[in-house]
């Protein structure tokens, strides 16, 4: 009576009650990530963003991948594509810097603890002669949020990258280096810099032989070619130009696009691999990018509740959403892009967005807190997984 009773019963209601161990795997997590579907839809019709690239992934796998809306909507439209490339923004800060400043300290031919006037010479006045490289990827070197860069256009022309540097070197330190977190766009002009002296390239350069192409990241690059242009989410437009393919942030086009803040151009997919290696502590298929201790650097806890280029704690970190673990770091990016990835869970969700398209008036809190709570909320599996 029992056999006959036990095969009688529903197969879902059997795995659930033992607790999952035979349930096809993500099944659940799949069905519950359909609500994503209709969040985006809202948050379009709202008009707080015209259009979308979502990828939630858990370890190796990619559990959901859509496009939704518009890349384009004026002057004329072009649809979202599930491989469309879109201004990164400040997620270029630990994608591109902060992991180009770990290889290098990995390699030792840089010292966290290295003075950065050691580097930029110029840098070492106004109280910032005991900044370090740590002080500067933990934005606690003293240096203000920006500068003006309609002020450096006017009196130097566009592009003007050495102005820029003399400029962010000449500023006066707000505090004292340690002191305090202010998020800064200025110090990670200067890491890059750093990195461009120590290692003898460019940033856009040495990223794409040391991260981008050792991880197959076919479609990341500083300063896309013409002919990715088809496939490029827009941002603003600027001064009657649509800006599809140029960098957004004003400090970044002042440096001819190659930056330190922002700059890097990538797509769902490929950011999917960066978050992969990073769960398998900087190695993508048996090829190491990063040291462990580099990994945990990068995602861990250092200082004012950020790591040396995510972010756990600080006041930016609402982007993970009521449920995502303590260990869960992020980073968001002014353009409308974030990326969150808890490793407690194994799991991460890249969030593309276009909302500066294109008169800058778009938000993105409720499309970043309401598709986190779905992708981190605890469901059955999640018990036994």
């Amino acid at each position: 009576m029992k056999r006959t009773l036990l095969v009688a019963l529903p197969l879902a209601w059997l795995v659930f009650t033992l607790g999952g161990c035979f349930l096809r795997p993500d099944r659940f997590r799949t069905e519950h990530l359909a609500q994503i579907d209709g969040i985006v839809a809202e948050e379009i019709e709202a008009g707080h963003v015209p259009g979308a690239v979502v990828l939630v992934g858990r370890s190796n796998r990619i559990l959901y991948h859509k496009a939704f809306g518009l890349a384009v909507a004026e002057p004329y439209q072009a649809e979202m594509r599930k491989d469309s490339v879109f201004d990164l923004a400040s997620l270029s800060k630990p994608v591109g810097t902060a992991t180009s400043v770990l290889i290098l300290v990995d390699r030792k031919k840089l010292s966290l603890d290295d003075y950065v006037r050691d580097w930029v010479p110029a840098f070492g006045c106004g109280g910032k002669e005991n900044a370090t490289i740590r002080h500067l990827l933990t934005h606690t070197s003293g240096l203000p949020p920006y500068t003006n860069a309609a002020t450096l256009e006017e009196q130097y022309g566009n592009p003007c990258p050495e102005k820029v540097i003399e400029k962010i070197c000449s500023l006066e330190a707000a505090s004292a280096p340690g002191e305090q977190f202010k998020y800064s766009c200025l110090g990670y002009i200067m890491l890059a810099r750093i990195v461009e002296i120590a290692a003898g390239q460019s940033i856009d350069e040495f990223a794409r032989d040391n991260i981008f192409a050792p991880l197959g990241m076919k479609h990341t690059t500083y300063n896309p070619p013409a002919s990715w242009e088809d496939r490029i989410a827009a941002t603003e437009i600027v001064d009657g130009e649509l800006l599809r393919g140029s960098v957004h942030d004003p400090l970044a086009r002042l440096m001819a696009g190659v930056s330190g803040n922002a700059g890097v151009f990538s797509s769902a997919s490929d950011l999917s691999i960066y978050c992969r290696m990073l769960l398998h502590e900087g190695k993508w298929k048996r090829r190491r990018v990063l040291s462990r201790t580099a990994v945990e650097r990068l995602t861990t806890e250092q200082s004012h509740g950020r790591a040396l280029g995510f972010d756990l704690s600080s006041g930016y970190a609402w982007i993970k959403g009521a449920y995502a673990s303590d260990e869960a770091f992020c980073h968001s990016g002014y353009t409308g892009i974030s990326l969150v990835c808890d490793p407690a869970s194994r799991t991460y969700v890249i969030i593309l967005t276009n909302r500066a398209h294109p008169a800058d008036e778009g938000t993105t809190k409720p499309i970043r807190t309401r598709i986190a709570d779905v992708v981190f909320q605890p469901y059955p599996r999640d018990a036994s997984s």
